[in-house]
């Protein structure tokens, strides 16, 4: 097929998709969806900023399905991956079948730890886990509504469509990939939820997952997901941190305990002693070391090598779990499914933890060692993913990255550096019948929305920089009078917990004889519930820290005013972020411009554009922070926001916010 005739199909697929959903046509989105068919076609990479508006969901599945060939999309949040799969695709299923005359299949593939495992859940009485749960006389009752779901006819045994339990419930009726035993030699193997959704995922025209999994494949050079001709990153943005994420290696006395405890219930003797003894000294250890750090906040951070005081019981550790890792490979006794099953679980706990112990011992040059007293856990961390990424995902097949926030100042380079794209020069070490990480198209297709004249920035110049104690008094003030002059309808971001309590504490006050309900988001809240409550009341203010400066979508009257407390530089006690800009001052450049500034104009970009959500939005982003005007840095933060009518007026910005909240009052709103 010619390049114009594929052109021709795509946009008449994109119609017939748009009109099944009600849509309209937007130019972005047709652009987008060209050049999506283009990559796939001539199998080159694409990375593509769709602004909020364009419907870049529909720009890449409807290339995708027209392909004909299987893609795999990856999400980094649940809340996408559900978009995709519960609305975007069943919509216009039908609508492209009847345009394309053939059938169109998708799927979505979780890990397996996403899934109950029947074996377990109807495994032997005397399983720790489950033994846990009966003293727990509600965990148990959980336990029973669980089991009775799963039995349903239909049931997909996916956590996300479960009962919701308590998380010690679920982790006792499933397993990990590593201790799963396999379908074939499995007693439940035929209804394994598991298997069974990577069956279908495996025959689909798209499959829908998310980053961590696609990640962990790629790093681990294990195939978990189907076989696909070409991959869709969405969320691009937040791909090399998830990545990240899934390989940093964690070790805690929980994680240790259990692994010992299974392995004594599986083969009780000598060497589940050993190992029983060694988690209880390592346990002991951690403990006090946390201790340590609590009492001491100058042995937080960075760590060069294992803390003296934790080397010897993790090398004990490593010496016991490699005996009972070598018992186990050494014994062929034939046994039930059960008991395979059983020492498969274990052989994967106990192996899980030989193998950090090991890592931990011996780090990389090119890996970052830190330790959390609060959750007394130590973490192992790649500095920089961009090479592995590069070599095993790069080459392999075309990959298409989008997101509303690709370009720092303007350049898609940054991004496309952490992803492992080859910018500003060809890869010399292609082999035949791999993709050149070089051969990458970069695209801006805009957005529909016009900024300029639906939304303000407000830049105040008069604020004192921020300090390290939390919002000064004048941000608070200002924070105030911002939030009186919108009626509510706030959406307030802080770059820390303690800005949060500080801001929920003075709104309390300032704000008492108002009706504005104030929803402070606390540690270990579900954004979502939050989100819905913020929605439901337009005259609420929500306050909330890092996890709600993206993916968050309020259009209408609920969020009139997005206040920003500080630019979110990352904090110096971080350690990958901090490692990974000492690395760039080390090797001649600048830490602060190649690791910080982008780090921080991203998240930035993320906070404003939770604005603008639909044409008829109105609004202001105010950032509460003077450096973004006073400092040389500032105007690559600005330009890697929307185009929001700057200023720096106060008056102008509260008698606008007065004004919106009128017409909103007046409409009942």
């Amino acid at each position: 097929m010619s390049a114009s005739d594929n052109a021709t199909k795509v946009r008449k697929a994109l119609d017939a998709a748009v009109a099944a959903i009600g849509g309209k046509p937007r130019d972005g989105q047709i652009a987008m969806a060209e050049a999506v068919a283009n990559a796939l076609s001539d199998r080159h990479h694409l990375l593509v900023q769709a602004g909020t508006g364009t419907g870049k969901s529909l720009a890449y599945l409807v290339p995708a399905l027209v392909h004909g060939k299987k893609v795999l999309v990856a999400t980094a949040t649940l809340a996408l991956q559900r978009q995709l799969v519960e609305r975007d695709l069943p919509k216009i299923k039908p609508a492209l079948e009847k345009e394309l005359g053939r059938e169109l299949t998708f799927a979505v593939y979780k890990g397996v730890g996403n899934y109950l495992c029947l074996q377990k859940m109807n495994g032997t009485a005397d399983d720790p886990e489950q033994e846990a749960l009966l003293e727990i006389g509600s965990l148990e009752k959980e336990a029973k509504r669980l089991r009775d779901w799963a039995e349903k006819p239909g049931s997909s045994g996916d956590k996300d469509d479960a009962p919701e339990v308590d998380r010690r419930v679920w982790f006792a009726n499933s397993v990990s990939g590593r201790e799963c035993i396999g379908k074939d030699d499995c007693a439940f193997g035929s209804r394994c939820f598991s298997a069974n959704a990577k069956a279908k995922a495996q025959t689909a025209d798209v499959v829908v997952t998310n980053h961590t999994l696609l990640a962990i494949e790629i790093v681990d050079s294990h195939p978990i997901l189907p076989e696909r001709d070409a991959i869709i990153l969405d969320e691009a943005h937040e791909f090399m941190d998830r990545t990240t994420q899934a390989v940093t290696e964690e070790l805690t006395a929980g994680r240790v305990e259990r692994a010992a405890a299974m392995a004594k219930k599986h083969m009780p003797g000598k060497l589940t002693d050993s190992l029983k003894k060694a988690a209880d000294k390592f346990a002991e250890a951690i403990a006090d070391y946390a201790d340590d750090v609590r009492s001491d906040p100058t042995k937080a951070g960075r760590l060069p090598d294992v803390p003296g005081q934790l080397e010897a019981p993790i090398r004990g550790l490593k010496d016991a779990t490699s005996a009972v890792v070598a018992s186990i490979n050494a014994d062929s006794a034939i046994m039930d499914n059960d008991a395979m099953a059983e020492r498969a679980r274990v052989k994967g706990a106990v192996n899980e933890i030989q193998t950090i112990c090991a890592k931990m011992l011996k780090p990389g040059a090119h890996q970052v060692m830190w330790f959390e007293p609060n959750f007394s856990t130590l973490y192992l961390a790649p500095l920089s993913v961009s090479g592995v990424l590069q070599k095993k995902l790069l080459t392999q097949s075309p990959v298409i990255a989008t997101s509303a926030t690709l370009t720092i100042g303007k350049s898609f380079d940054a991004i496309a550096k952490s992803i492992g794209f080859v910018v500003g020069g060809n890869e010399d070490d292609i082999e035949e019948g791999e993709i050149d990480p070089a051969n990458v198209q970069m695209l801006d297709v805009g957005s529909p929305f016009d900024f300029a004249n639906q939304g303000m920035l407000y830049l105040p110049k008069h604020l004192p920089e921020p300090g390290r104690d939390g919002p000064s008094k004048e941000v608070l003030t200002e924070l105030g009078e911002l939030i009186d002059a919108a009626g509510g309808r706030t959406l307030a971001l802080f770059s820390s917990w303690r800005g949060v309590e500080m801001a929920d504490e003075h709104l309390r006050k300032v704000l008492a004889e108002l009706d504005i309900p104030i929803i402070t988001q606390k540690r270990g809240d579900s954004v979502g519930s939050l989100v819905e409550r913020f929605a439901s009341l337009p005259r609420s203010i929500l306050l909330g820290t890092i996890s709600l400066w993206q993916g968050i979508d309020v259009p209408g009257p609920s969020c009139t005013l997005v206040a920003i407390d500080r630019i979110p530089f990352p904090r110096p006690d971080e350690p990958v972020m901090a490692a990974r800009a000492a690395e760039a001052d080390e090797a001649g450049g600048s830490g602060f411009r190649q690791v910080s500034l982008p780090r921080a104009a991203l998240l930035l970009a993320q906070g404003t554009g939770r604005l603008i959500r639909s044409v008829d939005d109105r609004g202001v982003v105010a950032i509460l922070d003077s450096r973004i005007v006073s400092k040389s840095y500032g105007s690559t933060l600005l330009n890697s926001m929307p185009p929001f009518w700057r200023t720096s007026d106060g008056v102008v910005v509260r008698n606008s916010l007065k004004t919106l909240d009128k017409q909103f009052s007046e409409q009942g709103l």
